[in-house]
């Protein structure tokens, strides 16, 4: 971006479209002018399919829904004490079943495929988090297949919001494989929402109290602030496609370029491994029903050295290469530049975190670069912007303690567990592909053993 400047303007249909890649123009967008800024772009054709008329966190424009959806997730899902609490739970749970699959279908020769063994997982745990029940294989592979092409539909008809009218008649045979992807969809989650629904009642009329909420318990709770009503079932099925797809993509993701920078990097794996030995005197035991011994949330406090690999791999490969698109609201201005009113501004998070001006050699992977200044870095970044992977300002993603917290869980873990070697004759390629989500275009491959302390 340094031969066209911080700021670009280009027409994309009859839409304004700029995009920011100067850490100072968003700091100036997001947190000072925020309130300017932080509007999605005005009814997409798709969205009105995908996503319920806009009912969704991400495609809401700010108002009394989007602040009640949003409040909704953070204060009964993602709130910091509850994902603590739900890491003795249902993460451990989910931790368990793939320490246990990387044992069983691990090759000393061939190696494992990382990745299809960390989505499985990562899906189960978020579908228990949704539906409230530990689903089978079949179910979990049935949602992952059909969420997954959900998500990829928002990329590959795009082209259908840049003109609409022109569009419902050149692209019939796309709209009408939309609508039947999204009727697809309907039909895998809206049985699990009744099944929640019948299992909510029986637990009420045997007088049993709930042990754990769930995502759908607290959407059926829900009065629409704008219209005096309860959501409807394709609503609440909007509402868990954004919350299995906005987390088991980016988290999954995330975790395997760490894992790859991990297997790529000896010297950084085994410094990473010193830490926790030298630091944690011991693990406990996940669950009753299991014996697999974990590293705790308690103990992730005392390592400020994972917490810099993570850090580093966000930076280094943030989900997205652009946060979400936001519209401005009124005319504004940032350094001289003059803003139109409904504007749509992308920021460019990835060319943020490799920026030579605020980070010294950036395409080298060090950690250490987040242990120098002493305080903790502030992924949120109120006070100034480095990077963004979860974005910044009104708009920040809701579920980024959630990332943090078990991205370091599952990476102290993994590495406490077993030793990471690249297989033989068959390097780390770092190279990227683009999926939902930037992610390695070719998936790591690595050769595990398990440690003899464990």
């Amino acid at each position: 971006m340094s031969k066209y400047g911080p700021i670009i303007t280009l027409k994309i249909g009859t839409t304004t479209s700029i995009f920011i890649s100067s850490h100072s123009l968003a700091y100036q967008a997001l947190i000072q002018q925020g309130a300017l800024c932080s509007d999605r772009p005005l009814k997409l054709p798709t969205n009105q399919i995908l996503s319920s008329n806009d009912r969704s966190i991400n495609t809401a424009s700010c108002g009394p829904t989007w602040r009640l959806l949003r409040r909704n997730l953070r204060t009964e899902m993602l709130h910091p004490y509850l994902i603590k609490s739900g890491i003795k739970s249902r993460a451990n749970w989910a931790l368990n079943i793939l320490i246990q699959r990387l044992h069983e279908k691990s090759n000393p020769e061939m190696g494992v495929m990382v990745l299809d063994h960390i989505k499985h997982v990562i899906f189960s745990l978020l579908a228990f988090m949704c539906f409230g029940d530990k689903l089978d294989d079949v179910h979990i592979n049935q949602i992952k297949d059909s969420q997954h092409r959900a998500l990829l539909a928002t990329i590959r008809f795009k082209i259908l919001d840049i003109y609409p009218r022109v569009g419902k008649l050149i692209f019939k045979n796309r709209w009408k494989e939309l609508n039947a992807l999204r009727k697809e969809v309907e039909s895998v989650f809206i049985p699990l929402i009744h099944a929640r629904i019948k299992y909510k009642e029986g637990r009420a009329n045997s007088g049993v109290h709930q042990e754990e909420v769930c995502y759908v318990d607290t959407l059926l709770n829900l009065e629409l602030p704008e219209e005096k009503r309860k959501l409807t079932n394709k609503e609440i099925v909007s509402l868990c496609g954004e919350f299995l797809g906005a987390a088991s993509d980016t988290t999954s993701t995330a975790l395997q370029w760490i894992m790859a920078y991990l297997v790529k990097y000896p010297a950084i794996q085994e410094k990473l491994y010193k830490e926790i030995v030298s630091k944690i005197a011991r693990a406990t035991e996940s669950t009753e029903e299991n014996s697999i011994k974990l590293i705790t949330e308690e103990d992730l406090r005392k390592l400020s050295y994972l917490k810099a690999v993570i850090l580093e791999g966000l930076r280094r490969h943030p989900p997205s290469h652009f946060l979400l698109p936001h519209r401005v609201t009124e005319e504004m201005e940032l350094n001289g530049y003059v803003i139109p009113k409904n504007a749509i501004i992308y920021f460019m998070a990835r060319e943020m975190g490799l920026d030579p001006n605020v980070w010294e050699d950036p395409m080298e992977f060090k950690p250490e670069r987040f242990l120098v200044d002493g305080d903790e870095f502030d992924i949120t970044r109120s006070r100034e912007i480095k990077m963004m992977p979860f974005g910044v300002g009104r708009r920040i993603c809701p579920g980024y303690d959630f990332a943090m917290l078990h991205l370091e869980y599952f990476v102290a873990n993994l590495i406490w567990h077993f030793e990471w070697k690249p297989v033989e004759g068959d390097g780390v390629d770092l190279t990227e592909g683009l999926d939902f989500t930037f992610t390695m275009k070719n998936p790591l491959r690595a050769r595990i053993s398990p440690r003899l302390n464990n």
